[in-house]
């Protein structure tokens, strides 16, 4: 016995269709190409936290580096304490507090597009 053709239906199945999100609501990094004064203090920070951290590596620069002119004053005709301070002593050092500056700016510019991008 056919069907009548009325009586049939058919599922038509696609993608889910996002709904609009509330209107109150704007996206920062929206708020960032506008130059509003949310983007302004988003951008504010991240700008705080990369001189924190170059702040940071200077400090323990001075620390580290500043007091070896006094410490050079101090042992006289010593060349070879000199190179040796320089050369060894004082290159480890400066090459992990740059690999440490490199990976906290990655990581604070990271975190930044984390929270531009995640809303």
């Amino acid at each position: 016995m056919p069907q009548d053709p009325t009586e049939r239906r058919v599922v038509v199945t696609g993608p889910l269709r996002r709904t609009r999100r509330a209107s109150g609501y704007s996206r920062p990094r929206t708020e960032i190409d506008e130059q509003t004064t949310l983007g302004h203090t988003y951008v504010r920070s991240l700008m705080r936290t990369q001189l924190r951290a170059a702040l940071t590596v200077f400090g323990v620069l001075v620390l580290l580096v500043g007091p070896l002119p006094l410490v050079f004053a101090a042992t006289p005709d010593s060349h070879r304490l000199e190179w040796l301070v320089l050369g060894f002593c004082l290159y480890a050092p400066l090459v992990l507090l740059a690999l440490w500056y490199v990976r906290r700016a990655e990581r604070n510019e990271r975190d930044f597009v984390r929270l531009v991008e995640d809303r």
